[in-house]
């Protein structure tokens, strides 16, 4: 996600080269927030009309192959599930940048209070809008919906309310890894091992047979990750041929894990197009790290940034469930430019009047909490 989930792109500026070791800072990386949200509509548009289950006849979105209806949408919208991918890159960016000087815990409170206020209204809302819309998705139980609010149903084996949270799984384990090196304190060389341990790890996963290797490395998203830390280094410290090395076998990695993931799953578009659009991609990534958009400072795209979350939590079966009512009385195009439209507004509310206030007291709640386990071990009487 995420990606998803990020905190404000924000570092003060330092424009003069610096050595592997010493800090390099730039302004606010408003680029970034343009990409997030780019990433994240093309995820959208490739579930409203680019993936392989709305390309079958009667299926039970568009009732006929998207392909008939609007091809050339369909052709292009084919390689929007990049969008994960990229998600998962800005992810390993911009929790580096953000976990950088702080502790575990301000690191696990800024993780609560940015995944779960929108996440939970998401969970509710989806379950709503599928009641009131059946007939697209199935329904859960209200025992699995419950589960679904803690954010680890995947760990238990219970479906998701809605597909797209299956990427939360892997942010979660992503912090949980990163955690261990945030506890030790972040440095250029404490990163750059915990990169090749990763992804050692995640190389050796699939021969291994083991499966308590294979959860903690994840090799489907490791690679990801571990370019975005690469290239936060990139960013802080300068580049060297060592985090080229890095960006380098992530992006070797990540090309064959492209390929899988059009066999395995998608079934739609091209290995060459995916590669070629991650690699674009990546190059921007690289453009980004080294303050060649530092130039960029719309303040829109802040705006832009804050709906990223939300839109990817929201869009997809209640999105699905809407197109699927209304496909017989507007233009499709026109219907999924609404229904995008729709989402966006809500989101923006959802940022505003959820995730602001709830994350607020989440995050006074929790460090009340830790302050009074503090003071109590400081008096003997905390266990």
């Amino acid at each position: 996600m995420t990606g998803l989930a990020l905190p404000p792109l924000a570092v003060q500026p330092e424009h003069r080269p610096v050595a592997p070791g010493r800090r390099r800072e730039r302004p606010r990386l408003y680029a970034v927030d343009g990409i997030r949200l780019l990433a994240a509509l093309m995820v959208a548009v490739h579930h409203y009309a680019g993936t392989r289950r709305v390309n079958q006849p009667h299926n039970r979105i568009w009732d006929r192959p998207v392909s008939d209806i609007m091809p050339s949408v369909f052709h292009v919208a084919a390689y929007g599930w990049i969008g994960v991918e990229i998600f998962f890159v800005i992810s390993g960016f911009v929790i580096c940048m953000s976990c950088w000087g702080r502790t575990p815990r301000q690191f696990f409170v800024s993780r609560v209070i940015r995944l779960y206020p929108a996440y939970w209204f998401a969970v509710l809302f989806t379950t709503a809008t599928l009641a009131a819309v059946p007939g697209v998705w199935e329904r859960l139980r209200l025992r699995d919906v419950l589960l679904n609010l803690t954010m680890l149903q995947s760990g238990q084996g219970v479906p998701n309310v809605d597909g797209v949270y299956w990427t939360l799984w892997s942010e979660l384990r992503f912090y949980l890894l990163f955690l261990v090196v945030v506890a030790m304190g972040l440095t250029y060389r404490r990163v750059v091992v915990f990169c090749c341990v990763w992804g050692a790890a995640a190389m050796l996963a699939p021969v291994a047979d083991l499966p308590l290797l294979t959860l903690f490395a994840d090799p489907e998203a490791a690679w990801y990750f571990i370019a975005g830390l690469a290239l936060y280094l990139m960013h802080r410290f300068g580049q060297d041929l060592l985090l080229w090395g890095i960006l380098g076998m992530a992006w070797l990695m990540g090309q064959k894990e492209l390929g899988r993931r059009i066999d395995e799953v998608e079934h739609v578009g091209s290995w060459r197009g995916a590669v070629l659009i991650f690699t674009v991609f990546l190059l921007v990534m690289v453009a980004v790290a080294l303050g060649r958009t530092d130039r960029i400072r719309w303040r829109w795209l802040v705006t832009a940034g804050s709906l990223t979350y939300p839109l990817y939590l929201l869009h997809y079966a209640a999105g699905t469930a809407v197109i699927s009512r209304l496909r017989d009385d507007l233009d499709a195009r026109l219907l999924v430019a609404l229904v995008l439209a729709g989402f966006l507004v809500l989101s923006l509310l959802v940022h505003r009047c959820v995730e602001r206030p709830v994350a607020g007291r989440v995050k006074r709640g929790l460090e009340t909490a830790f302050d009074r386990r503090r003071k109590a071990q400081a008096r003997g009487t905390g266990g």
